[in-house]
């Protein structure tokens, strides 16, 4: 009987990270990067490099971008990995940055899930609310 498929050394689709790391210390971009590498181990995708975006730029060209397409149209490329969606910069570059990845046909996946706009239920407040009413009591033999 042969190993499952689990079993066997497999490649994962190949991705490209992508960080934006402006006035950001050692530690914290050895923690993002460790990130990236967590998801894509986590996910069975194959890390081949990460393009890092060191400048405060209000264009959508950098050259960590530029790159990072270049390499899109290699073949077997399954798409970008970044820590969340702000890594591709301010919201109105970072949506044109997203329209270029999948223009290129390429997936965008982010590590973390971009936030609801609902604020959260505060841990002291129940997580069911009722509505009011009397309060039955129930004897020991109910």
């Amino acid at each position: 009987m042969e190993p499952l498929t689990e079993h066997r050394p497999v490649n994962g689709p190949v991705v490209y990270g992508f960080l934006r790391l402006v006035r950001v210390s050692v530690a914290r971009q050895t923690a993002l990067r460790g990130s990236l590498v967590e998801y894509c181990r986590s996910h069975e995708l194959q890390l081949s490099g990460v393009f890092t975006d060191r400048c405060m730029t209000t264009d959508i060209d950098s050259v960590a971008f530029t790159g990072l397409l270049d390499v899109l149209v290699l073949p077997d490329v399954y798409g970008v990995v970044a820590p969340a969606l702000s890594h591709l910069g301010p919201k109105p570059i970072a949506a044109k940055r997203a329209r270029h990845i999948e223009g290129a046909g390429a997936r965008l996946l982010l590590a973390r899930r971009p936030r609801t706009t609902r604020p959260s239920a505060s841990r002291c407040e129940p997580a069911l609310r009722r509505r009011p009413g009397p309060v039955r009591v129930l004897g020991a033999e109910s």
